[in-house]
């Protein structure tokens, strides 16, 4: 349909919407019209994709000077699964605009008609015009999803629309040989061999000595053919997803990797991870060049924060302190060659140094040179001489040595018999370290791009062999940076860092105290940013965590035509004892045995698939052997397969893989998760694939954390949060993420169990997304096991019925509905209905 929505053309592909899809673009639009920033929890199931993206694309069309819509997923699948819902909409919008250029046309021609004396071919001709406008309409082909280069002449949307998306070598290297590399880094490597500025230049030299016969330096051809291509190197209008990339670079013998990355200018939609907008290492090489009007949605955005937090610290071991130690020995065996070999090189990089960061181009590296990118964000970075102590290569790594020493003795003390567990802030910790080693604090600044600097000089194409000492000099560059002003980081080292009992594994992390400050540069360079989830509950903490003032902050209900979601509080077992994951009550054997019972019961009552959510592997894994000693798993497993989660991603995969198999032959499973593992974030279990969801326990973090107490006093101290209310937003989010992965559309159904005592508390179940709230009422708090089987029955039973169409269609609003709910102030709502 298409429809005016407060003096907005929108386009939606659909001939029915629901009432919150309307609502929802009501409250996008009245962000965009403000200039501001929003929050915006929609239920999971109801069209949020869609309906954004609808939206965000009518409203470009309209505004000449709106900018790009920049949507940012968290993984690949999803990341597809959008540049799919963007070529419906767009499609759809070609068809539109297409049809009504086409009535103009023959309108234009009636009129000219008009004015033609009457003669007999003129006649004729007036004839033939009066008979195409009354042939009757022919019916419109429209096929759901349009990706690749737009099949007509105005392009993509009717208006010559570029749809880009952006991921890593991995996800879009075409070259045979490269994509046999085991491994992200492996692949990185390899193609930086062939295309980096120095590879290119050897493979010249090697060419012509050779009298323009093959070289030994082999290069990529599809690069090679974007850099012959030179400014003819344009895409067409079209929507391109990562195949229909690869696809078109074939085709052209362009390397998709590198051609994306120059057309991000001309595209009028990029979707891409988070990272490339949030962390400052990547961000600076991607997004540094998108205007101000742009539109940034984050979408999954309910741990945003903690993704903030993560793009600025650091996590250094012991064992990263030995690898350091051997890389510096690398880099000075390599520069003593290159002294002997090509000391002009050096020289020019001295000289370079010299001149200033700026200059020399490391803040502005163009996109194929072997570099890296500082963890600092821009307004920070120094835009000086880097100083002189560390300008010789020679001199930078006897730096670097230091701080690798100064490390290691840290660690030492803290792993030795008097050490423990200590905390400092950056100025403490700079202090002890320039009065430890006599090292100065500006040059500390400067560590991170001086190591870029002498990488790319050594010409050095696999940077992962140096990570251990990026990190190194990324830990000294933040620590001089932010030393300064309030702390909004903590170092903390630990004797144990490692999550195997008894061993020892000394550890140092910096950690970023303030998830505000990745994502504080985006609020203040973007008239708006779209922060939106289908579980932001409780939506108010989120402005005080990123520090900023949403215009519209909004949490929609579901409209629905039947009670397809139940959720159920269990807070005793048959035997009437309360059941709950306290860390005083998870090891009591009463605990343990309802909770399996529980889970044979259930799974001998729901048909297909369930998902059972543990609050971390540890636990999960303690009460799996308890359960198999009582004999629980084997009573599972005569009513479903049983697949568990572990934290190996390719095993992971594979029991995901057959548990759907298990699914579909009607075999049934149970499938055993983690909150916060891959599975509770990026993995849909809809239809028979999700017919239930147990949410075992509240998924609180781990409160002895040292990293997580820093947190929680800095939160107190500077924007009066208190630790209790943090906590509980924070696991009850993770808990409705677990249980919304059960739901994907209106026509599905699932059982939403918390099974926790402590979900019966007033305190707690109050931060549920609203969309589960409506549907919470007395009678489903305060459950036994047994009562709790006989509602699941009853809601099987209602809901194995067939599907009421009509009741259906209730729900879904026609056009002549969406007129009735207009606003006062938009009396003449200009609706016409596009059959599709």
């Amino acid at each position: 349909m298409k429809f005016d929505l407060d003096g907005l053309t929108v386009y939606f592909p659909y001939s029915r919407i629901y009432l919150e899809q309307y609502q929802y673009m009501r409250s996008l639009k009245q962000t965009l019209d403000a200039g501001g920033h929003c929050l915006l929890e929609m239920p999971t199931g109801t069209g949020k994709t869609v309906s954004l993206l609808s939206l965000i694309t009518s409203y470009q069309l309209a505004h000449e000077g709106c900018g790009k819509l920049v949507y940012c997923t968290r993984t690949v699948p999803e990341m597809n699964s959008v540049m799919e819902e963007l070529g419906t909409v767009l499609s759809y919008r070609e068809e539109v605009l297409r049809e009504e250029r086409e009535k103009m046309t023959v309108v234009d021609l009636e009129n000219a008609a008009s004015r033609v004396t009457s003669s007999s071919a003129d006649e004729s001709n007036d004839k033939s015009v009066g008979n195409n406008t009354t042939t009757k309409k022919r019916p419109r082909v429209y096929k759901n999803n349009k990706l690749g280069p737009a099949p007509y002449n105005n392009g993509a949307g009717g208006t010559s629309v570029l749809a880009l998306c952006l991921s890593s070598r991995r996800n879009m290297c075409i070259h045979e040989r490269v994509l046999k590399e085991s491994d992200r880094e492996g692949i990185d490597a390899a193609c930086r061999a062939m295309t980096a500025p120095w590879a290119l230049e050897k493979a010249k030299k090697a060419r012509q000595g050779n009298g323009g016969e093959g070289s030994g330096h082999e290069t990529c051809p599809y690069y090679d053919g974007f850099q012959l291509a030179g400014e003819a190197t344009s895409m067409p209008s079209g929507v391109y997803d990562l195949e229909e990339l690869k696809k078109w670079g074939k085709g052209k013998n362009w390397c998709p990797y590198y051609l994306t990355r120059q057309a991000i200018n001309h595209a009028s939609v990029l979707v891409f991870n988070y990272q490339y907008m949030l962390d400052p290492k990547v961000a600076k090489m991607v997004s540094k060049e998108l205007e101000a009007e742009s539109i940034i949605v984050f979408d999954e955005a309910h741990n945003i924060d903690s993704v903030c937090i993560e793009a600025l610290s650091v996590t250094i071991h012991e064992r990263n302190l030995e690898q350091a130690t051997r890389s510096l020995g690398r880099l000075s065996s390599e520069v003593s060659r290159i002294k002997a070999s090509d000391a002009t090189r050096l020289q020019n990089e001295y000289q370079n140094l010299v001149n200033g960061l700026i200059d020399q181009g490391l803040l502005d590296a163009p996109p194929n040179e072997v570099g890296l990118a500082s963890n600092v964000l821009p307004p920070d970075v120094l835009s000086e001489a880097v100083p002189g102590n560390i300008r010789r290569a020679e001199h930078f790594i006897a730096f670097m040595k230091k701080i690798v020493e100064h490390l290691k003795t840290r660690l030492r003390t803290v792993a030795g018999p008097r050490g423990g567990v200590i905390s400092e802030t950056p100025l403490a910790f700079l202090h002890r370290m320039i009065t430890t080693t006599s090292l100065e604090a500006k040059p500390l600044k400067f560590a991170y791009s001086r190591l870029a600097s002498l990488l790319r000089t050594l010409q050095v194409p696999n940077l992962d062999d140096f990570n251990s000492l990026t990190d190194v000099a990324d830990f000294a560059t933040l620590v001089a940076t932010y030393s300064e002003g309030p702390p909004k980081f903590a170092i903390i080292m630990e004797p144990n860092g490692s999550s195997i009992p008894g061993a020892s594994d000394p550890v140092i992390q910096l950690a970023c105290l303030d998830s505000s400050l990745a994502i504080a540069p985006l609020f203040k360079r973007f008239g708006s940013v779209i922060i939106t989830s289908g579980t932001l509950s409780p939506i108010d903490l989120y402005p005080k965590l990123l520090q900023f003032e949403p215009c519209v902050s909004e949490s929609f209900n579901m409209s629905t035509f039947r009670p397809c979601i139940r959720p159920l509080v269990i807070t005793r077992g048959s035997d009437q004892l309360p059941v709950s994951t306290k860390f005083d009550d998870r090891g009591d054997m009463g605990v343990v045995r309802n909770y399996g019972s529980m889970l044979v019961e259930l799974c001998s009552s729901i048909p297909d698939g369930v998902v059972a959510f543990f609050t971390s592997y540890s636990y999960m894994e303690s009460i799996i052997c308890e359960w198999d000693g009582m004999g629980i798993l084997r009573q599972l497993t005569k009513s479903k397969l049983v697949f568990i989660e572990t934290k190996d991603v390719v095993e992971t995969t594979l029991a995901l893989d057959n548990y759907r198999r298990a699914c579909d032959s009607g075999r049934g499973a149970v499938f055993l998760s983690v909150a916060r593992g891959k599975v509770s974030e990026g993995i849909n279990f809809d239809r028979h694939y999700g017919r239930a969801v147990i949410m075992f326990g509240v998924p609180f973090q781990y409160t002895l954390s040292h990293i997580l107490r820093a947190r929680l006093e800095y939160l107190q101290t500077h924007y009066q949060i208190r630790e209790q209310d943090f906590l509980n937003f924070d696991a009850l989010r993770q808990a409705s993420q677990c249980v919304g992965r059960v739901i994907r559309s209106k026509v599905d159904y699932g059982l939403m169990i918390f099974a926790d005592s402590r979900y019966n508390r007033h305190d707690k179940r109050t931060k549920l997304p609203k969309w589960i709230l409506q549907f919470l009422g007395d009678a489903q708090l305060n459950l036994s096991t047994d009562t709790a089987i006989a509602q699941v029955k009853q809601f099987l039973r209602i809901m194995a019925q067939p599907v009421d169409q009509n009741a259906l269609k209730q729900v879904l609003l026609t056009l002549e509905e969406v007129q009735m709910i207009c606003p006062p102030l938009t009396t003449s709502c200009n609706i016409e209905e596009v059959t599709s």
